[in-house]
């Protein structure tokens, strides 16, 4: 049997993990479900990841087969932990935080479905400010970086504008609603 692997992607301060994070408590009792924590070089901050110390540490656990996917965003490396692979393969639904560059490497190895949360650029800003995690110009950056979701893909589009709980609320919905058989290859 052969289940699923949704990645959630969506620009910085769209509310990514806050939606997940909410997604997986209401969802904790269903075992068809496995909430990934990526491992990032980044020490612990509000979203929740696992740390890897430092470069090093990263490139040889990468190098030994550790990530399933891995990549390179704002100076910071990013990993999924390589045993996603054997909870797909047992038709569990895996949903990871990724970034948009490593879509097209995720599908050619799994099933997929993308999530993409957005957010008006008003909104965005602000959550980017609030959070302190940038200077003025990196979070400049952030708003005006813009990498496209690939061609062929299914897609799956939650505007989160609203409240916390209703953005949760549409994410769990969504997955609950997903069939592995819908998306299976």
């Amino acid at each position: 049997m052969t289940g699923l692997l949704v990645l959630v992607v969506g620009p910085s301060g769209s509310g990514k993990d806050t939606l997940m994070a909410g997604a997986a408590r209401a969802l904790i009792d269903d075992p068809r479900f496995r909430f990934v924590r990526r491992i990032v070089t980044r020490p612990e901050a509000a979203e929740d990841h696992e740390v890897v110390a430092d470069e090093p540490a990263f490139a040889a656990r990468r190098d030994s087969g550790g990530f399933a996917l891995h990549w390179e965003a704002h100076g910071l490396q990013y990993g999924i932990p390589a045993d996603i692979a054997e909870e797909v393969n047992a038709g569990r639904v895996v949903v990871a935080n990724v970034s948009r560059a490593v879509l097209a490497e995720a599908a050619a190895q799994f099933p997929t479905l993308v999530i993409e949360i957005t957010v008006s650029d008003w909104v965005r800003a602000i959550r980017l400010r609030k959070r302190a995690r940038e200077a003025p110009g990196q979070v400049t950056a952030r708003l005006l970086r813009d990498i496209p979701i690939p061609q062929g893909l299914p897609v799956f589009t939650i505007v989160n504008d609203g409240t916390v709980a209703d953005g949760i609320e549409a994410f769990a919905d969504f997955l609950l609603s997903v069939t592995v058989e819908d998306h299976a290859e």
